[in-house]
């Protein structure tokens, strides 16, 4: 099992998110501590990391093997989340 650290700037983004769509984020965000390679995960280009999509919101994190460590560097809505 992998350790989830979230950025503080990712805690402000996530009180941001409607609370109709909330949960189901942060759902995706504690079931990467299970599995930090879920189907549909994908390593992003020109920046360090991967991406999960949820619905309209997207999960930027990192993953450290060594450590046992994913780092969620960002959350946030698809159109505000790659900027």
């Amino acid at each position: 099992m992998y350790q989830l650290l979230i950025e503080k700037q990712v805690e402000k983004q996530l009180e941001k998110i409607p609370a109709s769509d909330y949960m189901r984020v942060k759902n995706s965000i504690l079931s990467l501590a299970q599995n930090p390679r879920p189907a549909g995960y994908k390593k992003l280009k020109g920046r360090n990391g991967y991406r999960i999509r949820q619905g309209d919101y997207r999960i930027v994190y990192d993953i450290h093997d060594q450590i046992l460590t994913v780092l969620i560097l960002a959350a946030g809505h698809r159109k505000d989340i790659y900027e």
